[in-house]
């Protein structure tokens, strides 16, 4: 673990701080911090942040109500950024906003993974702006199914069909991988944001492979107990 002091402050004792939902990785804000707000946010837990314009301290929440509850707070390479992972109860933005990067400068026709989480929000009913409705897996598996019938333009999703099998399995690895890592570092946080796009990717895997949520549910219903595997490892 790095001690603050370690950390490279510009010549206003400031170093950028990039908040994000450690839920969904979005990028929520930048903002600023001093030493003594990142004292506080590692103390409390929540968002404290420096404001360049009031010359002051301000607790993220502190008057909307909108905390951000600190997961994890990562320092760049040159330790003159930091991530900060959080929970946060509300927007973002003083806007109102969710995040306080909503207006476009250019986007690039390739869809990004970020496409995937949109996708699955979806399935959930909680885009911006409307009530979120219970999550279900059978709705994420027909909108992935949607997504390979009725290609959509600029939809990660349709991306990974359009690549092919191989590219879809790569994903999958890929995210077994991070899942692993994530649970080795004790991250609970990263590991349930891993394991939800795990799930997703082997989702999309069993699209294009024609295995249905119901072939998977009659699979382990045959199985009857949690104690016996078909392909047992040998318990030394």
């Amino acid at each position: 673990m790095l001690n603050i002091s370690e950390l490279k402050f510009d010549e206003n004792g400031l170093i950028p701080a990039i908040v994000t939902d450690a839920r969904t990785g979005q990028v929520l804000t930048l903002a600023y911090m001093n030493e003594e707000s990142l004292r506080i946010s590692l103390e409390k837990r929540l968002s404290c942040f420096y404001s360049r314009s009031r010359k002051c301290l301000w607790l993220k929440g502190e008057t909307s109500g909108n905390y951000q509850h600190i997961v994890s707070v990562t320092a760049d390479c040159d330790r003159d950024a930091l991530l900060v992972k959080v929970r946060p109860d509300g927007p973002a933005c003083h806007l109102g906003n969710v995040s306080c990067f909503e207006d476009p400068v250019f986007e690039a026709e390739a869809p990004g993974e970020a496409g995937a989480a949109a996708e699955a929000g979806e399935a959930g009913g909680n885009a911006a702006g409307r009530e979120a409705a219970p999550f279900c897996y059978q709705d994420l598996y027909e909108l992935i199914r949607g997504r390979k019938t009725e290609k959509k333009e600029g939809s990660y999703t349709s991306y990974l069909f359009d690549k092919g099998l191989d590219k879809i399995l790569k994903k999958v690895g890929e995210e077994s991988t991070e899942v692993i890592i994530a649970a080795k570092a004790e991250d609970r946080a990263e590991t349930v944001y891993e394991i939800a796009d795990l799930a997703y990717h082997v989702m999309v895997l069993m699209v294009e492979a024609g295995i249905s949520l119901d072939d998977v549910k009659k699979e382990l219903a045959s199985r009857h107990v949690i104690d016996k595997k078909v392909k047992q490892e040998k318990m030394t």
